[in-house]
C-alpha cells in the first residue's frame, strides 16, 4: 500500500477513514488490512519511544459502538500480538478510559489505543493513540502512518490476549472522587441521593455513566435514554453540538423533571449539560460554568479556550471571576498544548477547553474527558445543595450572552484550499482597515478576529481557515438585533471579488 494512502487517513492527531459501506459516494479506505499495518507501525514506534522490546510491551485496545468496531479491533489486536506484544482487550470503552489505562496503578500499560471516529457518521472509524505522557501529537501520527506503508510482520513469537473490564475500573475512579470531594456528612457513599439526573449517550460508549457512576452514588436516573451501544446511531448523532441531540436531552429533562441532564459524544471525550429548566449548558455557558469552579479552586489562574469564544465569556472570566482568559486556536490538541506551554513557562493554567465540549484539566493529566468534566459539575452541585440550596446556574448568573450568534461555512472549491483561504484572510485584513468602527483584535492566534463597534452592530466576527476541511468558517456575535445581518452586508461587499466557483458564499445569502 502506498504511503500517500496511509497519510490520507491522518486527521490531525487522529486516524480517521471510511470503514463501512452504506453512504453513497464514500468508498471504504480503512480496512482490517490497513488497520493491521498501522498496529504493527505503532508497536515499532512504541519500542523506540520506550526503549523496550516488543515482547515486554503491553497495549490496551478499546472501541466505541460503531458497526465496524469488532472487526477492526480484532485486526488491530492481531497486528500487535504478531509483534510479540501482550494485548489487553477492553471491549467497548471510552477514549479517556483508554488513556487512564496507562496511568492507573492497576494497569499502567505501555500504550493504549481507542478505535473511534468521535461524532462522525456510522460508516466512519478511526484510531486514537496514547502513552502515559498523553495523546500522540500530529508528527507522531505522521511518522506511524509513513511507517505503516512499509512495515512487515516480524518473525517473533506471538503475544497473548487478555480481557479486562476497564470501564468498571474507570467508573470506580469517578465514583470515589465524587464521594471523597463531596464528603457528605450523613450519607458518604451516596452523595447524589435526591438528585434526578438524565443521561443521553446517543447509543455511543457513554451509557455506563448512568449505571456504573450515578446509580452507585444514589442518583435517580429515570428518564435516561439511548444508553445501549448501537453503532448505527438510530436516535440521533452522539454529539453535544448537534441541535437534534441537544433538543432530545432537553425534552427528556423537562419530561422527567430532572435536576440535570448529561449528554456525551460517541467516545465520551466531550460532554454538555442541561439545567433543570431545560436550558442547554454548552459552548460558552459550559466554559463559564467549569471556569467558575476551577477559578474558585485556583484563583487568578489562566483558562485557555479556542478562538470562537464570546466577548461576554472573556469579560466574565476576567472581571467577574478574576481569572485570565487566553484565547487560542481551534482544535482540542491546540488548546491543551497551549495550556501545557503556559504552565511550562510559569503561567499557571488549570483548564483548557474548546467550545465543542473538549475540556482538559491539569488535575486530570490535561486529558480531554467528558465524564470527568461532568464529575466536576456533579461535585459542585452536591456541595451547593449541602451549603444551602444553590444550583449550578447561580455560578454563571452574571455571564453576558450575545443577542445574536451565527456561524456560516464558506466552502473553498479550488484544489489548493489552504493557500486560497489564507489569501482571503490576508486581503480581508486590509479591507477591515477601511471600515469605520471595525478594529482587528490583538493577540489573535487564528484567522482574523474583528471588533465591530458600529451603532448597528455591537459585536465581533472571526474568519478562519478550517483545520482539515476546505472551508472558511465565519463566526459572528452581536449584542443588538440585526447586528449579524449588518456585519454580513459589509463583508459581502468585500467577498464579491471572489467568484462563486472558487468560494461558495451560499450560506451568507440566507441573511
Amino acid at each position: 500500500m502506498e504511503t500517500n494512502h496511509f497519510l490520507s487517513l491522518q486527521n490531525g492527531s487522529d486516524v480517521r477513514g471510511v470503514a463501512s459501506n452504506g453512504i453513497a459516494g464514500e468508498v471504504v479506505n480503512l480496512t482490517p488490512v490497513i488497520i493491521k499495518s498501522i498496529a504493527l507501525a505503532f508497536v515499532s514506534w512504541l519500542t523506540e519511544k520506550t526503549g523496550k522490546p516488543a515482547s515486554v510491551l503491553t497495549i490496551s485496545v478499546g472501541r466505541d459502538s460503531r458497526i465496524s468496531g469488532p472487526e477492526l479491533m480484532s485486526a488491530f489486536i492481531e497486528g500487535i500480538i504478531s509483534s510479540g506484544v501482550q494485548a489487553v482487550d477492553c471491549g467497548i470503552a471510552s477514549t479517556p478510559a483508554m488513556y487512564m489505562s496507562t496511568v492507573f496503578g492497576e494497569t499502567q500499560y505501555d500504550g493504549a489505543v481507542m478505535l473511534t471516529a468521535s461524532h462522525l457518521p456510522f460508516n466512519r472509524n478511526g484510531i486514537k493513540f496514547f502513552t502515559k505522557e498523553g495523546g500522540l501529537d500530529k508528527p507522531d501520527i505522521t511518522h506511524i502512518l509513513q511507517r505503516a506503508a512499509t512495515v512487515i510482520t516480524p518473525a517473533f513469537a506471538a503475544g497473548t490476549v487478555t480481557s479486562f473490564d476497564l470501564i468498571a475500573l474507570y467508573s470506580k475512579f469517578l465514583v470515589e472522587k465524587i464521594r471523597k470531594e463531596v464528603n457528605h456528612p450523613t450519607h458518604y457513599p451516596s452523595p447524589l441521593t435526591g438528585f434526578r439526573i438524565v443521561v443521553d449517550a446517543g447509543n455511543g460508549a457513554g451509557g455506563f455513566f448512568a449505571e456504573k457512576v450515578l446509580q452507585p452514588l444514589g442518583a435517580d436516573t429515570i428518564g435516561s435514554q439511548f444508553l445501549d451501544p448501537d453503532g448505527m446511531f438510530p436516535n440521533h448523532i452522539p454529539n453535544p453540538e448537534n441541535a437534534t441531540a441537544m433538543e432530545s436531552i432537553q425534552e427528556a429533562v423537562i419530561a422527567n423533571k430532572a435536576d440535570l441532564g448529561i449528554i456525551f459524544d460517541t467516545d465520551v471525550d466531550r460532554s454538555a449539560a442541561v439545567d433543570h429548566l431545560g436550558k442547554s449548558i454548552n459552548r460558552n455557558d459550559l466554559i463559564a460554568l467549569i471556569g467558575a469552579i476551577v477559578l474558585e479552586e485556583h484563583p487568578g489562574t489562566s483558562i485557555v479556550t479556542d478562538s470562537i469564544t464570546s466577548d461576554g465569556l472573556a469579560d466574565f472570566i476576567e472581571n467577574d471571576l478574576k481569572g485570565k482568559h487566553h484565547r487560542f486556536k481551534r482544535g482540542y490538541k491546540n488548546v491543551i498544548n497551549e495550556a501545557l506551554r503556559l504552565n511550562a513557562q510559569g503561567e499557571e493554567c488549570w483548564l483548557a477547553i474548546e467550545t465543542s465540549g473538549h475540556a482538559a484539566l491539569k488535575e486530570n493529566h490535561f486529558l480531554d474527558d467528558g465524564a470527568y468534566l461532568i464529575t466536576k459539575l456533579l461535585i459542585k452541585a452536591a456541595r451547593l445543595r449541602l451549603e444551602g440550596g444553590h444550583t449550578l446556574l447561580d455560578l454563571t448568573a452574571r455571564l453576558r450572552s450575545p443577542l445574536e450568534s451565527k456561524e456560516f461555512r464558506l466552502k473553498i472549491c479550488v484544489p489548493d484550499f489552504k493557500t486560497y483561504g489564507n489569501k482571503v484572510i490576508t486581503e480581508l485584513t486590509d479591507y477591515v482597515k477601511t471600515i469605520p468602527d471595525w478594529q482587528i483584535v490583538p493577540h489573535n492566534y487564528e484567522g482574523i478576529r474583528v471588533s465591530c463597534k458600529g451603532s448597528s452592530e455591537q459585536g465581533w466576527f472571526l474568519l478562519r481557515l478550517s483545520l482539515h476541511d476546505p472551508v472558511i468558517p465565519l463566526n459572528i456575535e452581536c449584542d443588538i438585533s440585526g447586528g449579524v445581518a449588518e456585519i454580513v452586508q459589509k463583508l459581502n461587499v468585500f467577498l464579491t471579488q471572489y467568484s462563486d466557483t472558487a468560494l461558495d458564499k451560499t450560506s451568507l445569502k440566507a441573511i
